[in-house]
């Protein structure tokens, strides 16, 4: 089964945030250009704050280049990008080529409004960004918690590893009884995205009990890496695993189901192992930069004996 005969039932709705600047490592336009391609391909809209630079122009421009080839399957004369700002935002920005081609823009009287619009979407991607991104993340996972938000699926795009640190932090609330555990479903580049969104678009369910939703985005968590195994090359499609996995949960032997369930495990495990040694080189380095640092101050502090 070719992956684009899969139908989506809607426009799956994503919000996208993060930052307005590039970033110094180049990875951080050019993955969020693939993201914003990836949006497209899949018949999904962009939710976003209305930006012509940084990573949030490159997911702009992603879309943007890739809708029209897919407009007559998925879109016909639904628009592929909403832009919700604020009418001093918008007033800031230069019209430029991208922006002129959003037709949809909300102006919103007030941040916190422009905040709660972006979150109507039915998806929620973090880029990397800056203190505004980190503001945002705060305030879906404040509104979620105390039920001002329905829970619904969170992905940290984790180019290059950019949210370990506080990924760990937010497990930290957690442990500490400071906060209830986000159930993040983190992919680490575009293809890892792209598996995530058509599981997404396959399995999606606008729950309003939150500990459902809680359930399936923690499933589709721990079942991820055994698509991202699965899938070899592009002539191995997500839905075809996604039927064989079913028909096995629905019919299969207890053999069956015992290896499919063991071959589950296998993969989040393997990941988890991949992941934990990227953290411990990442840790490395930052001890090293504590280390010098420390040097430094210690020199600093010799001079003034």
């Amino acid at each position: 089964m070719a992956e684009e005969q899969k139908e989506t039932p809607k426009n799956l709705r994503v919000c996208v945030s993060g930052g307005h600047c590039d970033g110094k490592d180049p990875a951080y336009v050019e993955e969020c250009y693939k993201l914003g391609a990836k949006i497209a391909k899949m018949g999904f809209r962009l939710d976003y704050g209305f930006s012509n630079s940084g990573v949030m122009g490159a997911v702009a421009r992603g879309v943007i280049d890739n809708w029209r080839e897919r407009k007559d399957k998925y879109y016909g004369e639904v628009t592929p990008i909403v832009g919700i700002t604020t009418r001093e935002y918008y007033d800031l920005y230069e019209k430029d080529d991208i922006l002129r081609q959003i037709s949809e823009v909300v102006l919103e009287d007030t941040l916190e409004n422009r905040k709660n619009k972006l979150l109507e979407a039915d998806i929620v991607v973090f880029a990397p960004g800056g203190v505004g991104t980190l503001d945002e993340l705060a305030y879906d996972c404040v509104a979620m918690q105390d039920g001002f938000l329905k829970t619904k699926p969170f992905i940290m795009y984790n180019i290059n590893g950019f949210f370990y640190h506080i990924l760990e932090y937010l497990k930290v609330l957690a442990s500490s009884g400071f906060a209830q555990p986000v159930p993040f479903i983190v992919v680490d580049d575009s293809e890892e995205l792209e598996t995530a969104f058509r599981l997404l678009r396959m399995r999606y369910n606008d729950c309003a009990d939150a500990k459902e939703a809680y359930a399936n985005a923690r499933q589709l968590a721990y079942e991820l890496p055994y698509f991202l195994k699965k899938k070899t090359d592009s002539s191995v499609h997500v839905e075809d695993i996604w039927a064989d996995m079913k028909a096995i949960e629905a019919t299969g032997s207890e053999e069956q189901k015992q290896a499919l369930s063991s071959e589950i495990e296998q993969a989040y495990l393997e990941k988890e192992i991949e992941r934990m040694y990227d953290r411990l080189a990442k840790t490395g380095r930052d001890t090293a930069i504590v280390s010098d640092k420390l040097t430094r101050l210690k020199q600093r502090k010799k001079k003034w004996k």
